[in-house]
């Protein structure tokens, strides 16, 4: 199954849902002020997010004026165009080599997965990569991440429970040094946004990383859940005050109707969506492409 029927079939609960919905508000066939209300509500209950909502709203009232727009084709063909302009506003900065990218995020979303088919599509680019293993809280942590690096066909470096984070990704960016690696990929335990110390460990993480690797481009991708809709919004928020986010996964697309929360993401905040999850496969991570999600979405 090629990539783009995964997103297509990872956004189905979402598309279906706001296809009935849009289905019956066209059956009146005028673009009155009643039409905009409902389609607003259809947004917002797909998690669109309300500043999205709005420019959709804004945006299509002028393209239906302009373009003399009617037909239930013509309208899904325009919010799409929108869409994409939406999901197109935060270009991300290309990556250079080598490259430390720390994963962060809460519990569940999915980081050590994550990690592995990064690490996995890293490879297919042809670039090496070492994994560390800083989760030393999570007592099975190290064994699922050392699975994920042996589908990925990479190195780990990883150590005993309950030992300092800074340590492992210390010794991992010590390897890659010596061995020339293109891309280190560290994973980190899942911590709630508002503890302290846990946050404080993430920035620990970082001042070793600029500190033993200063040639070395340095992000941290902060890896959302889809199914959690708008409390994605103060997790953005949240991680970006503690460590600086430069991208973000999107995982679990597959298990929800909220994958409208892409463009709440996208029009509340400057960090780009990188990545996007549609299941549990080593290859069902792929970059984010807005003009394949909105023609997937609606």
């Amino acid at each position: 199954m090629g990539f783009f029927q995964k997103i297509r079939n990872g956004l189905s609960k979402t598309r279906e849902a706001l296809a009935y919905k849009l289905n019956k508000l066209f059956t009146g066939g005028v673009l009155d002020d009643e039409f905009y209300d409902e389609l607003e509500m259809i947004l917002l209950t797909a998690d669109v997010g309300a500043e999205a909502a709005e420019q959709i709203l804004d945006e299509l009232r002028e393209l239906a004026d302009e373009r003399h727009l009617r037909t239930e084709d013509e309208v899904r063909a325009a919010i799409r165009e929108i869409m994409v302009g939406i999901l197109s506003e935060n270009e991300a900065e290309e990556l250079s080599y080598p490259a430390v990218i720390t994963i962060v995020g809460v519990n569940g979303v999915g980081k050590t997965t994550a990690v592995g088919k990064l690490a996995h599509l890293f490879v297919e680019q042809g670039k090496s990569v070492v994994i560390a293993a800083a989760d030393t809280f999570r007592a099975a942590a190290n064994d699922q991440l050392a699975v994920w690096a042996s589908r990925a066909k990479v190195r780990i470096v990883n150590s005993s429970e309950g030992a300092d984070p800074s340590a492992v990704v210390f010794d991992a960016i010590a390897s890659a040094k010596a061995k020339g690696t293109d891309v280190v990929l560290v994973d980190t335990a899942g911590r709630l946004h508002n503890k302290k110390n846990l946050m404080d460990e993430l920035k620990k993480i970082a001042r070793v990383a600029e500190r033993e690797f200063p040639e070395a481009d340095l992000r941290n991708y902060l890896v959302l859940d889809a199914t959690t809709g708008q409390n994605a919004l103060s997790q953005v928020e949240l991680f970006d005050e503690a460590v600086d986010v430069h991208g973000i996964v999107l995982n679990k697309l597959d298990g929800t109707a909220k994958g409208g929360v892409a463009l709440a993401v996208s029009k509340t905040f400057s960090t780009p969506i990188l990545y996007v999850g549609v299941g549990e496969g080593i290859d069902d991570l792929r970059p984010f492409d807005p003009q394949e999600f909105a023609e997937n979405l609606i």
